[in-house]
């Protein structure tokens, strides 16, 4: 007896009127007819149809969907090879397109509230947000990283300004001191260390020594936070892992 119209877009999750136009087009007419004259699918159309609606998802127009599949000298698994070449390279895309989306989303975590032009202003080609995701995916859900970002998204563009001055100090003052070659466990190095610490109190959380530890295993181990640091001086988040351990120990004595 074959499948209704109704049935067949109920199987193929496509309405009616889609199954109405491919059979007015051409692209897939049904070869049975019951006794009042509509439309029966048997199961040659559903599998016609299961390829329509392949190439469809990937974007085929319908024109090329039909010269696919009316091709006389085509090999049926040739096509299965290319479907699967296609399916491998869409599979590709997206999981390009969702690591994208995930980036946007940790990022979006961090609670900047600048315009794209703001960003570029204050900081320049380090946008910030790079750093967001392993960040969150190591702290994320934590009181100290819940806390970070509830700061965040009230700063505006002139607390930007200054929590970045203070750093761009800073990092001018570490660069000095592994350039004269003191070591990361001197006084000067630990008390750097401890003005980081302390920075990160200011403006984002309490950080406790121990935490202070933890984040700078991350500065040595992600490739964002290691290449911001090792720009201010190559081996500065060596340097700085070394020493932030060497104040910790300090403080606990």
């Amino acid at each position: 007896m074959g499948y209704s119209v109704g049935q067949v877009a109920g199987f193929a999750g496509v309405t009616v009127r889609t199954l109405h136009h491919y059979d007015a087009i051409g692209l897939l007419s049904p070869r049975g007819r019951s006794a009042a004259g509509h439309r029966r699918y048997e199961d040659a159309d559903l599998d016609r149809l299961q390829q329509i609606l392949f190439y469809r998802e990937l974007g085929f127009p319908l024109e090329e969907v039909a010269a696919l599949l009316d091709d006389p000298h085509a090999d049926p698994r040739e096509r299965l090879r290319r479907q699967h070449a296609l399916l491998t390279a869409r599979i590709g895309e997206l999981t390009r397109m969702a690591a994208a989306v995930e980036h946007a989303m940790e990022a979006k975590k961090m609670g900047i509230n600048l315009t794209p032009e703001e960003k570029f202003e204050v900081f320049g080609d380090k946008d910030p947000e790079r750093f967001a995701e392993e960040t969150a995916r190591r702290w994320g859900g934590s009181w100290s990283h819940e806390e970070a970002r509830a700061r965040a998204a009230a700063y505006g563009k002139e607390d930007w300004q200054r929590m970045k001055d203070e750093v761009d100090v800073w990092g001018a003052a570490y660069a000095d001191l592994m350039a004269a070659g003191t070591g990361p466990r001197s006084e000067e190095a630990m008390d750097l260390a401890e003005a980081h610490r302390r920075h990160l109190t200011t403006w984002f959380f309490a950080c406790h020594p121990k935490t202070h530890v933890e984040l700078a295993e991350m500065y040595v181990a992600d490739e964002h936070f290691h290449a911001f640091y090792d720009s201010i001086h190559p081996g500065l988040p060596e340097h700085l892992r070394e020493a932030v351990r060497a104040n910790a120990a300090r403080l606990a004595a």
